[in-house]
């Protein structure tokens, strides 16, 4: 892929795009008889077919939403929660999966893509010295996972610890590792597996100390891959790049040393980011309010969930 030109932003304008990028304004169109699609405060991510796949944790179609290429809504994944933080989409050696962390449940499950479970991962197997505990009882909150190319799971207690919990593909528990003191993370909100590097590696979230870091699959800081990112919720790699939606009103993305290639949609208005309640009437297509998810199809186009009581999803082309 070619060198990004930084993206041009001014705060109350339509944002001016490289010639790689183009905004697909109102991409995502509510589903037919609703007036929106609905609470989210989760992800997104997208098939080898094409279809994009969202987290919804309220509203009539509460769940996992499922969207064609053109932003028409399609269906819901059945009987997949609702309660879906952080999930990915990964095809393994035995087919197309969605892994999920549940944020209310605190559990972990790999599904097929039509919603049938096949793995359920209960928070009991997660020993308690990496739980945090209330009033004598231990509990995790569970923000995201992702899926290593041999199969095996990791999932960050990002609202709690920031122990990472590692599971082989057959949902045994292995080890955790990381937490807030090793790490000297505040909320490593989401996590993905870094496939640039031989070996993978993790590229974590670290939300608030502004920064992404880098960690081994096998529980080894590695390092801080970049700085002054704006309080960043979800990462995502692809190609050379990776990308980081960053609450408070942009995306940024990376290329392998960890440089600038991009800011996309940085939005400056006072009081129109790191909120969920900005009213659709003050949307701007292409500007942010707060990013909490990202996820790119096979062409490299990006796509962002946001944080909203009201429900949006931006998608971004890549030229050719």
């Amino acid at each position: 892929m070619n060198k990004l030109v930084p993206f041009l932003m001014a705060g109350l304008a339509l944002p001016v795009l490289s010639a790689n990028y183009t905004v697909v304004p109102n991409w995502a169109k509510v589903p037919t008889g609703e007036k929106q699609i609905g609470n989210m405060h989760g992800d997104v991510a997208v098939s080898s077919k094409g279809e994009i796949y969202v987290s919804v944790q309220g509203g009539p179609k509460a769940g996992v939403q499922v969207y064609d290429n053109k932003g028409n809504y399609l269906r819901n994944v059945p009987k997949a929660p609702n309660d879906f933080h952080g999930f990915v989409i990964r095809k393994t050696g035995d087919g197309e999966h969605i892994y999920g962390a549940r944020l209310g449940g605190q559990n972990i499950l790999k599904l097929t893509l039509k919603g049938k479970v096949i793995l359920d991962i209960p928070p009991s197997t997660i020993p308690d010295k990496y739980k945090n505990k209330r009033n004598e009882k231990s509990f995790v909150r569970l923000t995201a996972m992702d899926v290593a190319p041999n199969g095996d799971l990791y999932v960050t207690d990002g609202y709690s610890t920031d122990y990472i919990h590692h599971f082989d593909k057959s949902g045994k528990y292995v080890k955790s590792f990381g937490g807030r003191k090793a790490l000297g993370s505040q909320i490593l909100h989401k996590i993905c597996i870094d496939t640039r590097y031989d070996p993978p590696r993790i590229l974590g979230a670290d939300r608030e100390k502004y920064r992404l870091i880098h960690i081994s699959l096998e529980g080894k800081f590695i390092g801080v891959y970049a700085k002054d990112v704006l309080r960043p919720a979800a990462v995502a790699v692809h190609g050379n790049l990776a990308v980081a939606g960053e609450i408070k009103g942009r995306s940024t993305l990376y290329d392998k040393e960890g440089k600038v290639v991009a800011h996309l949609g940085h939005n400056t208005a006072p009081g129109e980011t790191a909120t969920n309640k900005l009213p659709p009437a003050k949307w701007r297509p292409g500007f942010f309010s707060a990013p909490h998810g990202v996820a790119f199809n096979a062409a490299g186009d990006l796509f962002v969930a946001e944080y909203t009581v009201h429900g949006r999803i931006h998608r971004f082309n890549v030229k050719k």
